[in-house]
């Protein structure tokens, strides 16, 4: 779905005082809107052409520390600029922001204006290049998880995160009444994300107190990774103008069930699902079945992209509804890989194993990059696993640290053909630091653990 500003408008909006602000965004390594605000008027005459900002916005961690060992941006480089050329098919009203509009841009080098090619949105771009090549059409939606708090987030930040009180005291899930206490706040959500154009199909309760799910219309890959970013920030930015607040962690807490972001994934060809095949017993074409070989012969490779942070992995826990294995099964919610619709021209693969910290550009480009390696290799896919397959016997496995990740993405072949070694170089000094800084810290259990007892 296109978003539902064009340019002639916007410059109709700003005539009439309608907007006033145009926040001009990027996104970051770790998902995150980076940018900045510009006075509507400057932005339609000529601030729309392009802007600039620092290049370590695609080299710092979560904290934002300069991390050093990064070869495209360093202190010895200069920090230098990067491009950000808005692209315009993307503006959209901010509805729950006054007078605001919002456009993403691509990232580009400063000196050359090509695509910088560690920048998420140019990853994704490149792969959906790479399937319309092939004759493709990469249609995507994520399904976006988290929790949602009664405290603001200064609260829970200047409390060092020791009062976290959920909106909902009790499991929620799929409860009408249960939920009507955050409707407040998720009512807010959905009618202000249809307002910016994004087709919320529903809010739900979910699996623990307090958790909260939230799922968009399926469209074209890089739009669906677009209008994730933009709900995760309408989400936060709502629940904050309402004095609450939201976690969209993996984990935020060991008692809890964590929070998932699936991926579905269908192929189109000239309009018609290429994944459906009417005559298979499970509806799935030869396509289909390429595809997701190829995303399990890969499933550790791109597990990264799925859970890029430590405490990703804390997620995948036995009997709550996270996988621990890299299978595929038809309508089993203990796979990592499910096919849902089958039989029906809706088949398509979910993938679970990808956390609600997952940066939507990077795992939608390895998932469809894995996809498509199976495809030209025409790679067999294996017998459906079924039953409990968290108590399956030898059967791949996820990764099941950060460490674990990191080094597969490192040893990628197929990753560093699709995205190029730079690239995977580039995303594994990210985990490396990730993975160093959490060595390095002293946690809250290590102290209760050993403090008198060491």
């Amino acid at each position: 779905m296109p978003a539902n500003l064009t340019f002639d408008a916007l410059i109709d909006a700003v005539a009439r005082g309608e907007i006033d602000t145009v926040a001009v965004c990027i996104v970051d390594m770790q998902g995150r809107l980076m940018g900045k605000r510009f006075e509507a008027n400057f932005f339609v005459n000529g601030g729309h052409d392009e802007t600039h900002c620092c290049n370590y916005l695609l080299a710092t961690d979560m904290e934002m520390v300069t991390v050093p060992g990064y070869k495209a941006s360093s202190w010895a480089a200069g920090y230098g600029d990067y491009v950000m050329k808005p692209d315009l098919a993307t503006l959209r009203r901010i509805p729950w922001m006054p007078g605001t509009a919002m456009v993403m841009c691509d990232v580009l080098d400063h000196h050359t204006h090509q695509p910088v090619p560690h920048a998420p949105r140019s990853i994704l771009k490149a792969q959906v290049a790479r399937a319309k090549a092939m004759g493709f059409d990469a249609m995507m939606a994520t399904e976006l998880e988290f929790f949602l708090f009664e405290e603001s987030f200064s609260a829970l930040f200047d409390s060092g995160y020791k009062t976290l009180t959920p909106m909902a005291r009790h499991n929620v899930d799929y409860s009408i009444f249960g939920t009507s206490a955050d409707e407040r706040v998720m009512r807010a959500v959905r009618n202000g994300l249809y307002g910016a154009g994004i087709p919320i199909e529903c809010s739900k309760g979910e699996a623990d107190a307090g958790q909260e799910e939230v799922n968009a219309r399926y469209s074209d890959a890089l739009d669906t990774a677009d209008m994730h970013v933009i709900i995760k920030t309408g989400v936060k930015e709502i629940a904050q103008a309402a004095g609450a607040s939201v976690t969209f962690m993996a984990k935020y807490d060991h008692r809890r069930a964590g929070s998932s972001s699936h991926v579905h994934q269908s192929l189109w060809q000239d309009g018609r699902p290429a994944f459906q095949d009417a005559a298979d017993s499970h509806g799935m074409s030869a396509v289909m079945k390429h595809y997701m070989a190829g995303q399990l012969a890969h499933a550790a490779e791109i597990t990264y992209f799925l859970a890029p942070f430590v405490n990703s992995y804390k997620r995948f826990v036995v009997g709550m509804f996270a996988p621990t294995k890299a299978v595929w099964s038809l309508d089993n919610r203990t796979a990592g890989f499910r096919v849902c619709g089958a039989g029906t021209k809706a088949v398509r693969v979910e993938c679970r194993i990808g956390g609600a910290d997952l940066n939507p550009y990077l795992a939608c480009a390895a998932l469809l990059a894995a996809g498509l390696d199976g495809i030209e290799q025409k790679m067999e896919l294996e017998p459906e696993a079924r039953g409990d397959i968290y108590q399956a016997g030898a059967v791949r496995e996820i990764p099941k640290t950060l460490g674990e990740a990191a080094a597969a993405l490192r040893e990628s072949r197929m990753l560093r053909a699709a995205f190029g070694s730079e690239v995977v170089d580039h995303y594994c000094h990210a985990a490396e630091w990730e993975i160093a800084e959490q060595n390095r810290v002293v946690t809250d259990w290590e102290v209760a653990r050993g403090f008198d007892r060491a």
